[in-house]
């Protein structure tokens, strides 16, 4: 599960939807939910190219980064309000996801994260021995016999 740690995040996820400049570029939206045995993240970088895109892990935090190349100063720019530069988004996750089988795909404007719940974290079934197949806690063989002379 994705995990929100920081009291400030939210604060800091609003003023990051303001519009940005070119030093400092726009957020990058994101959506998450929940596919049976994984999660999805998708992030939306419409205009990005895919050589520009910088994915990296440390413990349990996402790191993702991408640019979009300034406007060319050639150019007599008559509206530029697309944000340029780098963008960067960091995302912690959960103790219970598997972040060494993270996938990661890039299409149409949108970078999408697949990340499986680990192995330990899924539900399991715990079987129950059945009959005298146990002996009680602090039992010990030696103990059984003292009883039993």
């Amino acid at each position: 599960m994705l995990m929100r740690t920081d009291p400030f995040r939210e604060l800091d996820r609003l003023t990051q939807q303001l519009p940005g400049t070119a030093a400092r570029p726009a957020a990058m939206p994101m959506d998450a939910w929940r596919e049976g045995d994984k999660f999805v993240v998708e992030f939306d970088l419409p205009g990005i190219n895919e050589d520009s895109l910088d994915l990296g892990i440390e413990r349990n935090v996402v790191t993702v980064r991408a640019e979009r190349p300034g406007v060319d100063p050639n150019h007599e720019m008559l509206a530029a309000e697309r944000p340029r530069g780098v963008f960067s988004r960091q995302l912690v996750l959960g103790e219970n996801l598997d972040t060494d089988r993270i996938e990661a795909s890039y299409h149409d404007g949108v970078l999408r994260l697949d990340i499986p719940v680990a192995e330990r974290a899924k539900p399991r079934k715990i079987t129950v021995a059945h009959g005298n197949g146990h002996q009680p806690v602090g039992d010990t063989t030696a103990q059984r016999e003292a009883v039993n002379a």
